[in-house]
């Protein structure tokens, strides 16, 4: 494999930290813009005045700014990973069960999975993460144990863990959730007992990280499927492409295509704030700002990646 600057001149030329501290300064003169998901009532008590913003490139390369080190329930970030861990066991057959289009619709929408038979349109929604989850259930025998050493393995901190104030706090409000499963088990697309599939989906949204350590998380899928955390091919080449394509489409909900405008990146967010992204070949990135917008994306966090591929240039476009 030649050098990395060699792969992209970016990483010579630019002083990251020194980009990252703009962009922290940047962001934080917006404090107070957006909500807090407060229908999670753990999340409403976090913060809204907190960012952070965190790089890490292929060759071991650490660049953060703010509240990078500080953790946060990931939520819907860990999708990324549990359909990583569903493609490996069922592969191109869960999609059958789950489409790779983009919703147009709020990722909770109960009215697109009735219209279109019970398949979702992607693995990124809350309806296609339950089948992830349902498939991941029937292909492993400890399947929370399995996610919690897949994402310690790939962010390389042992201490990485479930948020039981979090995942109670989900349990205990998940009545569309609780809808969802219920009607993917109408047309026969959930195998599995139904609180089941509910507790394990609650418990990967419940996994708590900080920007490092998620930004860490996410090199395989900038290196075509080869963890250099772990030193270990994750998951084959095609299907880390095809992960970072669903990524790009899907990742920030019904905000997708103006992020995949304004960023131009395969990204991930959750309402808990975060937001990682994919840079191919050369880099993985995590943003943290608790207050979200209209969509359930971390507004700040959006408009600090779009600072980042504005000034850098670093984008798949």
């Amino acid at each position: 494999m030649p050098p990395l600057t060699s792969l992209h001149p970016a990483l010579e030329r630019h002083d990251f930290s020194a980009i990252l501290e703009t962009i922290n300064r940047e962001v934080r003169e917006r404090f107070g813009e957006g909500e807090v998901a407060d229908y999670i009532p753990k999340l409403a008590s976090v913060p809204i005045d907190r960012f952070g913003m965190a790089l890490v490139t292929l060759d071991g390369q650490v660049h953060c700014a703010g509240d990078a080190r500080e953790p946060f329930s990931i939520q819907s970030i860990a999708k990324v990973h549990g359909l990583t861990l569903a493609l490996d066991v069922a592969g191109a057959e869960l999609f059958d069960r789950v489409g790779r289009e983009p919703s147009g619709v709020s990722y909770n929408s109960l009215v697109q999975l009735e219209f279109e038979q019970g398949i979702p349109r992607n693995p990124m929604i809350n309806a296609g993460a339950l089948v992830v989850a349902d498939i991941i259930l029937s292909h492993y025998e400890r399947p929370r144990e399995v996610l919690l050493e897949f994402m310690r393995a790939r962010s390389g901190n042992p201490g990485v863990g479930f948020d039981p104030e979090v995942f109670a706090s989900e349990k205990e409000t998940g009545f569309r959730n609780a809808a969802l499963a219920n009607f993917l088990r109408s047309f026969g697309n959930i195998h599995n007992d139904i609180e089941a599939v509910l507790d394990f989906y609650y418990s990967q949204c419940s996994l708590r990280m900080d920007c490092v350590d998620l930004a860490r998380s996410m090199l395989y899928l900038a290196d075509g499927g080869f963890c250099p955390v772990s030193d270990t091919q994750v998951t084959r080449a095609d299907r880390a492409k095809r992960i970072n394509a669903v990524m790009l489409t899907c990742g920030t909900y019904d905000a997708a295509g103006d992020f995949a405008f304004h960023v131009g990146l395969p990204a991930k967010s959750g309402v808990g704030g975060g937001i990682v992204a994919v840079v191919p070949k050369v880099m993985s990135l995590c943003v943290w700002s608790p207050g979200l917008d209209t969509r359930g994306n971390s507004l700040l966090g959006g408009h600090a990646l779009h600072r980042f591929t504005e000034i850098t240039g670093l984008s798949v476009f």
